[in-house]
């Protein structure tokens, strides 16, 4: 929707029934950075890990031993406009996670029919 406010967008990312198809396979990893707080307002996209931005390099880190992913899959992420996502974006690529998209916002997640998951 507003792509010119992410910062480093990258390539066009897959569809949203595209992605909840391949989360539900275990084929790719969708990640909300959003803080918790925002969470309990709207829920997540449905089958989405939480990972606070702030939280992320030490999440994803595979030597960290509550890491919660490692590179080998595709990773979507979004937060609730699309920034921070695409910072998030950029730190997995450096950490050499590939390939990442940046899906945007919550709210492009439930305009292309994403299912939430309600907390």
């Amino acid at each position: 929707m507003f792509s010119f406010l992410r910062p480093n967008a990258g390539p066009a990312c897959p569809p949203v029934a595209e992605i909840a198809a391949a989360v539900a396979r275990g084929e790719m990893v969708l990640v909300d950075v959003r803080e918790t707080a925002e969470l309990r307002g709207s829920g997540k996209a449905k089958g989405a890990l939480h990972v606070p931005l702030g939280l992320l390099a030490l999440k994803a880190d595979p030597q960290a031993p509550d890491a919660v992913m490692a590179p080998g899959k595709p990773v979507v992420l979004y937060c609730a406009s699309g920034g921070r996502s695409g910072m998030a974006a950029q730190t997995l690529r450096r950490m050499g996670y590939d390939p990442v998209w940046n899906l945007g916002g919550f709210g492009d997640w439930v305009a292309g029919g994403g299912q939430v998951d309600r907390a």
